[in-house]
């Protein structure tokens, strides 16, 4: 990704974000997610794997959808943060192309469980509605990418939006199965290497 510039406004209950106890709970509600998705995430199970009371859980956030919010979009954010290490490592548009799709497939196929409850699981409309803002800036920032590509010759020209949002909806209808609780287990290697060329051989770019 060309740019690691923030989304246009943070959400006011997430600033300050400081506090040792709201980062304790914060990181309890990954781990659990992790473990087994928002089921598994209650507000008792998070106050107890942070060692924090209820009361206090509900100071720093006014509700459970408020934490799980914030919780999608400190998920999102270090994705954003990697994807965009991923793209500046690289020289051509096509590898950082390459090593964006590359770093998103294998993190998700590497954490199934939190992947699918930040991706796919059904949640409160306020976490889905921070899902739809992440899943615009991706779209965003891969559309950035792709322009840059189309610029200097690199990519035959080319709707960049249309392209980017369609290169993410391959790659998360490609991920549904293998990241579902009762999908079936996939060769990781082999899936990330087969969507990088989709991704590739879609926009025109080079080959490996």
């Amino acid at each position: 990704m060309p740019s690691n510039r923030s989304r246009t406004a943070p959400h006011p209950a997430s600033t300050p974000r400081g506090g040792a106890t709201r980062e304790r709970l914060l990181r309890a509600a990954i781990e659990l997610l992790e473990e087994g998705g928002y089921a598994a995430a209650a507000v008792a199970a998070i106050t107890t794997r942070s060692d924090v009371a209820a009361g206090a859980l509900y100071r720093h956030f006014p509700s459970k959808e408020e934490l799980f919010v914030e919780v999608f979009r400190t998920a999102a954010e270090q994705e954003l943060a990697a994807l965009y290490e991923a793209s500046i490592k690289q020289g051509s548009v096509s590898e950082k192309l390459d090593a964006v799709v590359r770093k998103f497939t294998s993190s998700a196929l590497n954490k199934p469980r939190l992947a699918w409850a930040l991706g796919y699981e059904p949640v409160d409309p306020l976490v889905d509605a921070e899902r739809l803002i992440y899943r615009q800036t991706y779209r965003e920032r891969l559309a950035d990418l792709l322009r840059i590509g189309i610029a200097n010759g690199e990519l035959p020209a080319q709707d960049a939006d249309l392209s980017a949002a369609a290169l993410i909806g391959a790659i998360s209808e490609a991920l549904v199965s293998p990241l579902s609780p009762v999908g079936e287990g996939v060769e990781v290697e082999e899936l990330v290497d087969s969507l990088s060329r989709f991704c590739r051989q879609a926009v025109g770019a080079s080959p490996e």
